[in-house]
């Protein structure tokens, strides 16, 4: 059987461009950028993470967070529990802004999303403690102004 549409192109029918963020360590109990927003408005319709590196035993959460580059920042997602995730699981947002995050373990997880609009600036993510682990992301996103496009932080 001849495939029509490639499973990248139905992916951007479905949710917009995709950018990938190399492996990351976890901030230590600080924020730090994950994907750059310039040139206007975009709609997330996906954020997902996959733990590459355990994360440690120290008592954990993590924020997702709009960094505007004007006005105050706002938390996409509120502070969940990462503590001890194994390799594999996976974080994602799990909804409505302001929800708690999605956290599964590795086998599989479901991590809807109804979309996210941010304005120029940063997505970021905020950790409460210093731990040990490592985090990849995948964003998936559609512009709303003209000339709006997301980056790797």
């Amino acid at each position: 059987m001849s495939v029509i549409i490639q499973g990248d192109q139905l992916r951007t029918i479905n949710y917009g461009t995709k950018v990938s963020r190399s492996t990351q360590t976890i901030p230590q109990t600080a924020q730090a950028a994950l994907f750059n927003v310039v040139g206007g408005r975009v709609l997330i319709t996906s954020l997902v993470g996959q733990v590459t590196t355990v994360i440690g035993g120290t008592a954990t959460t993590l924020t997702i967070v709009g960094n505007p580059t004007v006005g105050s920042d706002v938390n996409i997602a509120t502070a969940t529990a990462i503590t001890s995730k194994e390799a594999g699981s996976l974080i994602g947002l799990a909804g409505t802004v302001g929800t708690a995050l999605n956290v599964q373990s590795a086998g599989a997880g479901a991590l809807p999303t109804s979309g996210t609009v941010v304005n120029v600036g940063t997505v970021d993510w905020l950790t409460s403690a210093s731990t040990t682990g490592a985090i990849s992301w995948v964003l998936t996103y559609v512009p709303l102004d003209n000339g709006a496009s997301v980056t790797a932080a």
